[in-house]
């Protein structure tokens, strides 16, 4: 059955369309996933489609029997208890507690924090028995645990689905269509989010070909307007300026294209980052700030005694439930909260940038550009770089903050944060209203940005792709390193889960206990930790996690000098000279790069045995 049809959308926002002449049909068993970069309408055409805006033109039919549900970005809750907004029932209460909010049931909705009403909002979405769910960014302010089951239930459901959402594994996962807006047009990609982006980069590869050859000719057109015989000279100034635009200006264009340098100066980082030593913060701590013993009330501690040396360079994630204390560390490590107990050493050379959930405030009325001087100077040739890198061009730069999408305006704020060139960088879940292509951007500049990052993440894609180590927070007051990254954790927790019902109930032996001592415990070389400990010798985890660290980025700088060298060779033609010292270049670098490979690899094997 067709849910909904629209036929030659076109919505406007002062100076351009925002959707120019956008149809799209979405049917029952329809999962659409709809995609761009932040700025191109993707909201916009969810509420175009939701009924709750109307466009300039176009037509739209909806089946008088289908029932529509909206998860919009805007929230606005009944007045009353949690219970109360997404109605009584067992289902309620399960999908509440699924989404970390059960233990909320009974409070106020004007007292719940922005995530905390947006989770209420999707639970009323969920339960709502619609046909068709039209979901904008549904995994913002979820923890891990919430989207894995979100992504089941949405992978399950029967009726028709629309979806912006920024969680590349959701995508994969749940859409079979996707559809991406770019400057005002819709291009369907049918399959997943892996056919969309080779059907974007083929289109893209097209569209660069067609640019070029476009260039080609007004090059030609140019040559012979300047150069023309003198009988011919007289020629319309207007039409000359055209033509030399075309050569010399590249238009401004909404769309992203080609690699982009996010790369900032930062001053020089020191030996010693951050060091944390017995950290640990509680809710409701009594008068005298201990809790418990001299006091009115025992402290719910979200985290006791977290020891971290964090060095020059490393790429930390901290995970765990919401309510955990996630951000509650980040704020302590920014300088934002003192802890409860316990203490913080910075280096000489720390220079903190934080980009937490909320953001810089930012006046609706100031222009772009005014955002990032203060107002109070001129623009420098490196602001106007760092704008141009997140895509503000010259247009944008002077909108109001009030044009800006949301995602635009996450943007922005992220941008006023590397404008201090930080070389400790802070990131509080940033990747909500990012687009995919700016997830991917960053992405990449962490890759190989010199400087210090922590960050808390509900993304595991960007996890997986920015982070070394985690950090998990088990929401009982424990928090622990663990080495490898997100995935080497999550891999570790499905094999513990997988031996524990293999375990006999019989069977006493510890299995990984936080602060357990004694045989086969952390503190002494007993039962099978012991026996693995006797087989590697005695450098310890760490150690081989920081030394395997270092090798994949030995591994990741010699792969970008070999790609820049077959770059090379390719564009040297037949300087014979040339090609002989690229060559030779070549084979000295690949030979250093093969190496690379094998020591990061025995130090895999060894870090595996050291379990």
């Amino acid at each position: 059955m067709i849910l909904i049809d629209v036929v030659k959308v076109t919505v406007t926002r002062p100076e351009r369309d925002l959707l120019r002449d956008v149809t799209l049909t979405v049917a029952t068993g329809d999962r659409v996933g709809l995609v761009g970069i932040n700025g191109t309408g993707k909201s916009t055409l969810l509420r175009v489609l939701a009924g709750t805006l109307t466009p300039e033109s176009g037509e739209i039919r909806r089946s008088n029997a289908a029932s529509v549900a909206i998860l919009d970005q805007d929230v606005r809750l009944p007045s009353g208890t949690v219970r109360e907004a997404v109605g009584e029932s067992w289902e309620t209460e399960a999908i509440l507690d699924r989404l970390g909010m059960g233990a909320k049931l009974d409070a106020r909705t004007e007292e719940l924090s922005g995530g905390e009403a947006r989770r209420v909002a999707l639970a009323q979405v969920l339960v709502a028995d619609a046909d068709l769910l039209i979901l904008d960014e549904p995994t913002n302010h979820l923890d891990i645990s919430a989207i894995k089951w979100l992504e089941e239930r949405l992978a399950a459901f029967a009726g028709g689905l629309l979806v912006v959402a920024h969680d590349r594994h959701l995508l994969n996962r749940v859409v079979n269509r996707v559809v991406e807006l770019d400057r005002g047009k819709a291009h369907v990609h049918e399959g997943g989010y892996d056919a969309y982006l080779d059907g974007k980069a083929t289109r893209e590869a097209h569209e660069a070909k067609a640019e070029q050859v476009r260039r080609s000719l007004a090059k030609r057109e140019l040559a012979w307007l300047r150069r023309g015989a003198p009988a011919r000279t007289s020629k319309n100034k207007a039409h000359i300026a055209r033509a030399t635009a075309v050569v010399e200006h590249e238009a401004s264009r909404a769309a992203r294209q080609g690699d982009l340098n996010l790369h900032v100066e930062m001053p020089r980082l020191g030996d010693k980052v951050i060091d944390l030593h017995g950290v640990g913060h509680a809710h409701d701590l009594d008068r005298t700030g201990a809790g418990g013993d001299g006091g009115d009330t025992d402290p719910r501690w979200l985290f006791r005694g977290v020891d971290l040396l964090i060095g020059p360079g490393e790429r930390l994630g901290v995970v765990g439930l919401n309510g955990s204390g996630k951000s509650t560390l980040l704020d302590i490590i920014a300088k934002r909260l003192e802890p409860a107990e316990g203490e913080v050493d910075y280096g000489s050379t720390v220079r903190l940038g934080y980009h937490d959930q909320l953001g810089v405030t930012l006046d609706p009325e100031a222009r772009v550009r005014e955002v990032i001087t203060g107002g109070k100077r001129d623009i420098s040739w490196y602001d106007k770089r760092l704008m141009e890198s997140f895509w503000f061009d010259d247009d944008t730069q002077w909108a109001p903050v009030r044009l800006l999408s949301g995602g635009e305006r996450r943007r922005l704020q992220l941008v006023l944060v590397l404008s201090a060139q930080p070389n400790v960088l802070l990131l509080d879940e940033p990747t909500n209203d990012l687009d995919l292509d700016t997830l991917r951007a960053v992405e990449d500049f962490l890759d190989e940005w010199p400087g210090t990052l922590i960050v808390v993440s509900h993304d595991r894609a960007f996890l997986e792709r920015t982070v070394e180590d985690v950090v998990v927070l088990d929401g009982r007051g424990s928090a622990g390193r663990h080495p490898g990254g997100y995935a080497a954790w999550e891999s570790a927790q499905l094999a513990t889960a997988s031996s524990r019902r293999a375990t006999s109930a019989s069977d006493h032996r510890a299995v990984g206990g936080a602060g357990t001592r004694g045989p086969g415990g952390d503190g002494a070389p007993g039962g099978e930790d012991g026996r693995r400990q006797g087989r590697t010798g005695g450098r310890s985890a760490s150690t081989i996690s920081h030394e395997l660290r270092t090798a994949e980025k030995t591994v990741a700088r010699l792969e970008g000098k070999v790609a820049k060298l077959n770059d090379a060779l390719l564009v040297a033609g037949d300087d014979h000279a040339e090609l002989h010292r690229l060559g030779a270049e070549l084979s000295e670098r690949q030979a250093e790069l093969d190496a690379a490979e094998e020591r990061w690899l025995a130090l895999s094997e060894e870090l595996e045995e050291r379990g």
